[in-house]
C-alpha cells in the first residue's frame, strides 16, 4: 500500500467537522450548567427541553460560524484583535439568543452574567487549547528524538 504524504480535502473537512462537534458539546454543557444553576437558584428544579434544544442548536450554528467564518478563534496561538472580535461577536449572539428565547426570564442581571460567563468560558477554552498544543509539541519532539536515535543506531 502506497503511503500518502499530503492530507486530503476529505481529511481536512472531517477535521473541521470533528472540531465543530467537540465545540458544540463543550459549549453546550458549559452553558447548560449556567442555565441549570440559574433555574436552581430560582427554586426551579427542572430544565426546559425547548431551551436545551435551542441552546444546542445555537452551539452548533455558532460552532460552524467560529470554524468557517471567524478564524477558529478559540484555538488561536494568541488572542489578538480578530480573536477578541470573534469572542465578542459570538458572546453577543449567544446573549441575544438567550434574551430572544427567554432562557433567563428576560432578567437583565442573569443575562449580563451569562454574557460574562461566556467570556470566561471562551478564555478558559483558549487556555486549554494553548496548553494542549504545548504538551503535544513536547510529545512530538520526544517522539522525533526517539525516532532519530533508533535510525542512527541502525
Amino acid at each position: 500500500m502506497k503511503e500518502r504524504k499530503r492530507v486530503s480535502l476529505w481529511e481536512l473537512y472531517l477535521t473541521k467537522e470533528i472540531s465543530i462537534e467537540f465545540k458544540a458539546c463543550l459549549y453546550f454543557f458549559a452553558f447548560l450548567f449556567y442555565y441549570c444553576m440559574y433555574r436552581v437558584i430560582g427554586g426551579v428544579y427542572d430544565a426546559s427541553i425547548l431551551h436545551m434544544t435551542e441552546l444546542i442548536l445555537a452551539c452548533y450554528i455558532i460552532g460552524y460560524i467560529q470554524v468557517y467564518l471567524l478564524w477558529n478563534f478559540d484555538e488561536a496561538d494568541k488572542l489578538g484583535g480578530k480573536e477578541i472580535l470573534g469572542i465578542a461577536l459570538c458572546t453577543a449572539v449567544y446573549t441575544a439568543i438567550s434574551w430572544l428565547f427567554n432562557w433567563f426570564d428576560k432578567n437583565i442581571i442573569a443575562t449580563a452574567l451569562f454574557a460574562a460567563y461566556i467570556l470566561l468560558v471562551y478564555f478558559c477554552v483558549y487556555l486549554v487549547y494553548k496548553y494542549k498544543r504545548i504538551i503535544d509539541d513536547k510529545k512530538l519532539n520526544e517522539d522525533l528524538k526517539l525516532f532519530q536515535t533508533r535510525h542512527k543506531s541502525e
